[in-house]
């Protein structure tokens, strides 16, 4: 195990992000939809996320547990600070939509081990959770123009943006309610 979550605090930490990015985008509607619409094109957005990505990535490499390849653990270190300036150089197309696929993908792994051999059948709200950040952080990475398009697609309507938060709302309250009640 990398992370030593707890799936109780790996749910409330979930449950919480969820609740609050439900209500802002619920109370906040006109301007949430300002900031989303103009996010996948937003260098200094990507910049935050993409740092982000590389102290956790960093992080990881430095401390977990490579087995067989723990030779590599140097050129990785060595190589993850010259990937990211040559990231920020030469990848300005949706800077900012790669960087947070990869971070989807590095929040799914968490969730995934708080849920490990857990039996609750309960477990499998945070592990659906999870598995949807890796599918949505995979099309983001490797299609991006694909978030674009998302945004576009719930922003049409006021019915689709209110009950893609509200969704987004209770996902997170059940995953709060789990923590305190399941696990």
């Amino acid at each position: 195990m990398i992370y030593h979550f707890s799936l109780q605090m790996a749910a409330l930490f979930a449950g919480a992000i969820l609740c609050l990015l439900g209500a802002f985008g619920f109370a906040m509607e006109s301007s949430a939809r300002d900031i989303l619409a103009a996010f996948p094109r937003s260098r200094g957005a990507g910049i935050v996320l993409l740092s982000i990505d590389l102290v956790w990535s960093f992080w990881l490499v430095s401390t977990m547990e490579m087995g067989e390849f723990s030779s590599f653990r140097r050129p990785f270190l060595i190589i993850l600070p010259i990937g990211f300036f040559l990231t920020l150089r030469f990848v300005d197309e949706f800077l900012a939509v790669r960087a947070l696929g990869i971070l989807a993908l590095l929040m799914a792994e968490p969730l995934l081990d708080a849920a490990f051999f857990r039996y609750e059948s309960s477990r499998l709200v945070l592990t659906v959770l999870a598995y949807l950040l890796v599918v949505l952080g995979l099309i983001w990475v490797m299609v991006p123009y694909k978030l674009r398009d998302q945004i576009g697609w719930f922003s049409k309507t006021t019915a689709r943006w209110r009950g893609l938060h509200a969704f987004v709302f209770v996902y997170g309250a059940t995953l709060i309610a789990l923590a305190f009640l399941s696990y």
